[in-house]
């Protein structure tokens, strides 16, 4: 993988098309001598100007190969131009990787020296291959939490350029390599090939605003929401009737499916979110799953066989093993002022009747106000005051009104039993976050389209259902057995056989297999700082660690 040439080169900036920036050095030659010369004197003289994406490894390739040119066959040239169109069917930008620069060359349309642009085929191989693999933008940029490591697998990036460019094979099973990353990544792809159609094709119209819709009722506006749910595939195609303003039961189930692809209670009723999920324009979709194929691009080399994934915008929980979903389960995640943060970590234990610690955070906002106003409040929600060495103390010696998060001496414990905030099992992955996936006394929850509902942790519908999969041994770790620990009413710490890789990521949208689309919420606001920056000249390749 070019990922792999990447460890070894010092990354310097670059923005513009060499065609642009650099000054033709050489004219055009007519011996392979002066060729040679041309091209060693431009390594050596000339990358500076010409800013290269990893110039020392593009030195040092060519300084390998005797300054000989790596693009002499037209069917390797073709077969990286092709690579380079069809690099927007993954969301990216053909033009980061010299489209107009190559294209007028070969039409003879361009002033480059055949050195110079020897050097810009090369050049746009590894800017094409290190954003198809690793992303164009840098996830740590983004968010301070980012902790995935993408590591190469060779210590020789010259020799493994050199084996890619070596034929034309070579080089088509490299890019091939590089584009075929798993079903879901595949099915962003189509997503977005489909959106892209609509786009051509004319998109929809803003539907107006007004009163909300609800069945049997009629309205003007029907014929354009009806043109709406057939254009994305909610409604079976067939010829509107432009003159019927019935919103009928046929209607109703379009409007229904279009409501859960877009995270909204599934009632048929055609109110304000609904109509502002209409009316986003197909443009912004596009940008949407342009933004998702990139954050699969920062992870999905990253991930193992099998894993946990949650995605937090979702608000799911999937087990995931050698590209299947064996197991999914509704989840509620951190509320917009506690967000959940993005990363990775591995599920060592689980924890049957757990206690729960109240965090600092929720010490001082919540937990410590609400016992100032009312005392019974430790009592109703079995919470017990206790020092660092577990010891329960008696609440009434404590001088509650003068007591602050900051002089707090002791921990406010709940115990175990229906109350408990965390239900009857966590999963535990300890991170510095103090994040994990538990139960939840709060079920009803569950059914809400919408589930920002927590502190930050992931509170899972089905815990049980995922711990017996963690444990994986049915013999000894079944429902009847959980059961009767439970009853029992005793804390209990049960390790994993082998921990399991748990990645807390957010997707914002999800294609299925029917080519249907989901496209959740953006609540952390995190859709629009990756869109703005795809928009972006390509500045700089940053190493890989």
């Amino acid at each position: 993988m070019l990922v792999i040439i990447l460890m070894a080169s010092f990354m310097f900036a670059y923005d513009t098309d060499v065609s642009e920036t650099s000054e033709t050095s050489e004219t055009s030659e007519t011996s392979e001598t002066n060729d040679v010369l041309g091209l060693q004197q431009l390594l050596e003289q000339d990358t500076a100007s010409l800013k290269l994406a990893a110039p020392e490894l593009i030195r040092n390739f060519y300084q390998l190969n005797n300054y000989q040119f790596a693009w002499q066959q037209q069917a390797k040239i073709t077969t990286l131009l092709q690579a380079i169109e069809q690099s927007s069917q993954q969301g990216l930008n053909p033009q980061d990787y010299y489209l107009t620069s190559i294209t007028e060359q070969l039409a003879n349309r361009s002033k480059l020296s055949k050195a110079q642009f020897d050097l810009i085929l090369t050049d746009a191989l590894i800017r094409l291959s290190y954003h198809q693999i690793f992303g164009k933008l840098s996830p740590q940029d983004l968010d301070a939490n980012w902790n995935m490591s993408r590591e190469f697998l060779t210590d020789d990036p010259v020799a493994k350029l050199s084996s890619i460019l070596q034929s034309t094979s070579s080089l088509k099973q490299f890019i091939a390599e590089n584009t075929q990353s798993g079903p879901f990544y595949q099915g962003l792809i189509a997503a977005l090939a489909k959106y892209k159609k609509i786009a051509a094709a004319g998109g929809w119209q803003a539907i107006p605003a007004g009163q909300t819709i609800k069945p049997g009722m009629q309205d003007s506006r029907i014929p354009a929401i009806k043109a709406y749910l057939q254009i994305n595939g909610d409604l079976p195609t067939a010829k509107i009737d432009l003159t019927n303003f019935d919103y009928d039961k046929e209607t109703e189930a379009g409007i229904k499916q279009f409501q859960l692809r877009h995270q909204i209670e599934p009632d048929g009723v055609l109110g304000k979110d609904s109509l502002a999920q209409m009316n986003v324009p197909v443009e912004h979709r596009i940008a949407q799953i342009k933004a998702n194929l990139e954050r699969l691009r920062w992870v999905k080399r990253n991930v193992e066989d099998e894993f946990v994934l949650v995605n937090i915008a979702g608000y799911m929980v999937y087990y995931i093993k050698n590209n299947d979903i064996i197991w999914q389960s509704k989840a509620q995640v951190g509320k917009n002022y506690r967000k959940t943060p993005v990363f990775k970590d591995d599920i060592k234990y689980v924890t049957f009747n757990p206690t729960w610690t109240v965090p600092p955070t929720i010490l001082r906002k919540d937990v410590l106000p609400k016992i100032k106003q009312d005392r019974n409040y430790l009592t109703q929600k079995d919470f017990n005051v206790v020092d660092h060495k577990g010891k329960v103390i008696d609440p009434s010696t404590i001088d509650w009104p003068s007591v602050t998060a900051r002089n707090f001496p002791y921990m406010i414990r709940q115990e175990p039993g229906p109350q408990n905030a965390l239900g009857q099992i966590k999963i535990m992955f300890p991170n510095t976050h103090l994040v994990y996936l538990h139960d939840t006394p709060s079920k009803r929850l569950f059914d809400r389209a919408e589930r920002a509902f927590s502190s930050g942790c992931i509170r899972v519908e089905k815990p049980f259902e995922l711990v017996e999969l963690l444990l994986n041994d049915k013999t000894k770790w079944n429902q009847q057995q959980f059961d009767q620990i439970l009853q029992s009413g005793k804390l209990q710490n049960v390790r994993l056989p082998q921990t399991v890789p748990v990645l807390l990521l957010y997707f914002t949208v999800k294609p299925d297999s029917n080519g249907q689309v989901t496209f959740y919420k953006d609540i952390y606001n995190r859709d629009l700082p990756i869109i703005d920056g795809l928009k972006q000249a390509v500045s700089r390749l940053k190493p890989i660690n």
